[in-house]
C-alpha cells in the first residue's frame, strides 16, 4: 500500500503534530506565541462550584483519573535526501550521494482499552512513520503496533503491550452540549503532559478547510502542536473527543484564538471498531449524484428557499433506487440533520456506519415526504465491476483531496494482484481512474454504474505519478 500511502499524505493539510502537510498551513496553524496586542482576549468562563452535588474547587481530582490514560506518541520516518533535490535524472545517476535522514515527530494518544492495549490517536500523527513508540504517564516507553487508520476521519488505532494500563471511560455523544466545560490533555511542543481548559463552543462543525469527512467538536480549550491525538474530556473525566486541529488564519504568530477542533468520541468509536475488526474502514452510500440547490434551481423547481441537495442521478440497484428516490427530488434533511447543500449530504453519508438506517426528508413536486433507506457498502473488487478488472481493488478518492477541488472525481486502485487480469492490462496500485469510455462518474458508485452494461470495448484514463495514460482493458 506504499503508493496509496503516498497519495493519502496529501490529505493531512489541516492536521497538527505528526507529519503535518503544508497545503493548509495558512488556514490551520499550531498556536505558538502570544496573540497580538490588538487581538481580543477571550473571556475565561468560570467553573461550576459543584458537579453531581459534589464540590469541585479544583480539576485536580478528576485529572488524577484521566492523565494515566493519555500518552505521548513518538514517531520516526526514514527518508533519503539527495543533494540534487527531487531531480530524477541526477538522483538515478548519483544514488551514492543520497543520505538517510530520520524525521522525528511528537503527538498524543489515549488508552481506550486497557485489556487489549488499544490507543487512539490521529492518522496524521502516525502517517508515514516507520517506527512508533508510546511514552506512558508513568514514564515507561513501549513500542506500538499499528492496527489501522482512516485518513478521511483522521483516526488511527495502535496497540501496546504493557502491564497496569489505565483506560479512560468513554462519554455518550448525546450528552454533549454547547457550554459544557471540557479539558484538553496532551503533549504540546514535546514539553510533556499538559492540561488546558475551556468550554464546548459548538458541535457538528463541518466547514474546516482541507479536511475529510467532518463532524467536529469546537472548543476554546487551547490545542497546540503535539496535542493532536490527545484527550478532550468532560468534568466527569470521560472522553468526549480526540483533539485534532486548531484553526488560525493569521498563522502561529497570532497565538491561540480559541478555535480548536476535536473528533467526537462516538465517531472515533465507530471507526475504531472497524479498524480493530478488519484493519480498514468501509463506508456506505445512498447511490445518488446530487447538486446544491441554488437560486436558479430553486426557481426552476418552484421552491421558496434555495436550500438542499437536488438528486441528479440515481444509480441502478442502489439503496436510493430501491427506496424510490427520483431525479429531481430535493433532500433537505437526513435522520433529522439539516442538509443545506450537496456537500453536507455527502458528508452525512461518509460519517455513518455501514447499513445505517436513514430517513430522508424530501421535497417532490411541491410535496414533503419521508423516504426510508439504508447506507450500503459497495463491493470493491474489480471482478464484480467488470471481468477485465479482476484482481484490482478500488476505493473512492480521499475526501480531503476531493474537497480541495470540487470538480475532482475518480476512483483509486488500492491493490492489484500480481499476474491478475487487471495487472496484465497495465493497472497498478495507486493508479487513479479519472474517466472511462463507459460513461461519466465521480466516485466508486458512479464507476460501477457506468459499467453495468459491460461495454464491448473498455478504455480507462489513468493518472499515475503526475502523468496521464489511456489504457485499453482486454
Amino acid at each position: 500500500m506504499r503508493a496509496k500511502t503516498t497519495l493519502l499524505a496529501l490529505t493531512c493539510a489541516a492536521a497538527f503534530g505528526g507529519f503535518a502537510a503544508t497545503a493548509m498551513r495558512d488556514f490551520v496553524q499550531q498556536p505558538a506565541g502570544a496573540a497580538p496586542a490588538a487581538a481580543a482576549v477571550p473571556t475565561m468562563a468560570a467553573l461550576p462550584m459543584a458537579v453531581d452535588g459534589q464540590a469541585l474547587p479544583s480539576l485536580a481530582p478528576m485529572l488524577k483519573t484521566v492523565t494515566p490514560s493519555v500518552v505521548s506518541v513518538h514517531t520516526k520516518q526514514r527518508v533519503r535526501v539527495s543533494p540534487f533535490g527531487n531531480d530524477p535524472f541526477f538522483r538515478r545517476m548519483f544514488p551514492e550521494l543520497s543520505q538517510e535522514r530520520i524525521n522525528e515527530s511528537l503527538g498524543s494518544g489515549v488508552i481506550v482499552d486497557a485489556q487489549q492495549g488499544y490507543v487512539l490517536t490521529n492518522h496524521h500523527v502516525i502517517e508515514g512513520a516507520d517506527d512508533v513508540s508510546v511514552t506512558l504517564a508513568d514514564g515507561r516507553t513501549v513500542e506500538a503496533e499499528f492496527i489501522g487508520s482512516d485518513v478521511d476521519t483522521d483516526v488511527a488505532l495502535m496497540r501496546i503491550k504493557a502491564d497496569n494500563l489505565t483506560a479512560i471511560p468513554l462519554a455518550q455523544d448525546a450528552n454533549l452540549q454547547v457550554g459544557d466545560f471540557v479539558v484538553a490533555v496532551g503533549n504540546p511542543f514535546g514539553f510533556g503532559q499538559t492540561v488546558t481548559s475551556g468550554i464546548i463552543s459548538a458541535v457538528g462543525r463541518s466547514n474546516v478547510p482541507g479536511v475529510g469527512f467532518q463532524n467536529f467538536i469546537q472548543t476554546d480549550a487551547s490545542i497546540n502542536p503535539g496535542n493532536s491525538g490527545g484527550a478532550l474530556v468532560n468534568l466527569r473525566g470521560q472522553l468526549v473527543g480526540i483533539n485534532t486541529a486548531s484553526f488560525n488564519t493569521q498563522g502561529s504568530m497570532a497565538g491561540n484564538i480559541g478555535l480548536g477542533f476535536a473528533i467526537p468520541i462516538g465517531l472515533a468509536r465507530n471507526v475504531m471498531t472497524q479498524l480493530a475488526t478488519t484493519g480498514s474502514v468501509q463506508r456506505g452510500t445512498l447511490g445518488v449524484d446530487t447538486q446544491t440547490v441554488d437560486a436558479r434551481i430553486a426557481q426552476g423547481l418552484g421552491l421558496e428557499n434555495p436550500r438542499g441537495a437536488v438528486v441528479t442521478r440515481v444509480y441502478g440497484g442502489s439503496p436510493a433506487a430501491r427506496a424510490g428516490l427520483r431525479a429531481g427530488d430535493v433532500v433537505v434533511a437526513a435522520n433529522g440533520e439539516r442538509i443545506d447543500n450537496s456537500e453536507s449530504l455527502r458528508n452525512f453519508q461518509g460519517l455513518q456506519a455501514i447499513d445505517t438506517p436513514v430517513t430522508l426528508d424530501v421535497l417532490r413536486d411541491g410535496r414533503s415526504l419521508k423516504i426510508d433507506t439504508r447506507l450500503t457498502a459497495l463491493p470493491r473488487d474489480g471482478a464484480s465491476v467488470d471481468p477485465r478488472l479482476a484482481g484490482a481493488t478500488f476505493a473512492d478518492l480521499p475526501e480531503a483531496i476531493r474537497r480541495q477541488n470540487q470538480r475532482a472525481g475518480g476512483v483509486i486502485i488500492e491493490k492489484v494482484e500480481a499476474g491478475s487480469r487487471a495487472h496484465q492490462n497495465g493497472l497498478r496500485e495507486g493508479d487513479v481512474i479519472l474517466a472511462a469510455n463507459s460513461g461519466q462518474f465521480r466516485d466508486l458508485a458512479g464507476f460501477r454504474d457506468s459499467l453495468a452494461d459491460r461495454p464491448t470495448n473498455l478504455a480507462l484514463r489513468i493518472s499515475r505519478g503526475g502523468r496521464t495514460y489511456d489504457v485499453m482493458m482486454r
